[in-house]
């Protein structure tokens, strides 16, 4: 496998690609991203899963089955067990998310309710490799089937995202922890200067944003509009025109 980490303030991150051999047929390329908080290990990691051979449903299995692993180690040292039980199990994993697969679809048609969606406004302070960044902000929206907008109106920079609460936390994640951006002399970054304005469940009020979309805005009002027309008026008046001052 390939190891990387990335100290932060509040933790560290740690980026593993690991390939498991002969699995259906094909070897599978899986990227895990762990986040160790600081009082780690009394608290768990958070974790995100990718794979360019494996479907979205099938990440998440995987996931929830790491993170059912990790509260059988909890307070000891685990990632390095996580690797190995992911390897060791992988295979397991993905026959039994098929199985359930068209048992979730027929819930989810009789059950599909807007409980546990939830939404989350950031503001960027700037993006020097703008089409990277929007390209990779693009792409992590619809790898989490998060819908909403990535908006530019002047220099405010905002995303509004919605969708479940987890696939909410791991974008956060992948949003503090990747290399989205480049410095000023060209280098690539992470982003530094994100500020989340607000988090919090989608209500009755707000309309559900069907696309991930991104758009520019020549004035302040066409900005407004577009909260007012999600049913997000208090949203925007109470966070956005002051990024204005």
């Amino acid at each position: 496998f390939v190891f990387f980490y990335f100290p932060e303030s509040h933790g560290i991150s740690f980026r593993i690609q690991i390939t498991v051999k002969e699995l259906l047929d094909k070897d599978v390329l899986l990227k895990l991203l762990f986040h160790l908080p600081v009082n780690y290990p009394s608290a768990l990691p958070d974790i995100s899963v990718n794979s360019d051979q494996l479907t979205r449903a099938q990440c998440v299995d995987v996931k929830d089955k790491l993170l059912e692993q990790a509260k059988k180690h909890l307070s000891e040292p685990m990632v390095h067990d996580l690797i190995l039980w992911t390897q060791q199990h992988l295979k397991d994993v993905i026959k039994q998310s098929a199985r359930v697969c068209n048992e979730k679809t027929t819930l989810s048609k009789g059950t599909s309710t807007e409980d546990g969606i939830w939404m989350l406004l950031l503001h960027l302070d700037h993006m020097r490799a703008k089409a990277k960044y929007v390209k990779t902000v693009e792409k992590w929206a619809s790898d989490l089937r998060l819908t909403g907008r990535l908006m530019f109106m002047g220099k405010i920079i905002l995303i509004l995202l919605q969708g479940d609460r987890s696939s909410i936390k791991e974008y956060l994640i992948l949003q503090k922890t990747s290399k989205v951006d480049v410095d000023s002399s060209g280098k690539k970054c992470k982003e530094k200067m994100m500020s989340v304005l607000c988090e919090t469940e989608v209500q009755s009020q707000h309309k559900r944003f069907q696309t991930f979309e991104v758009k520019e805005y020549s004035i302040l009002e066409e900005l407004q509009k577009e909260f007012e027309t999600a049913g997000l008026r208090t949203l925007f008046s109470e966070f956005v025109p002051h990024l204005l001052k």
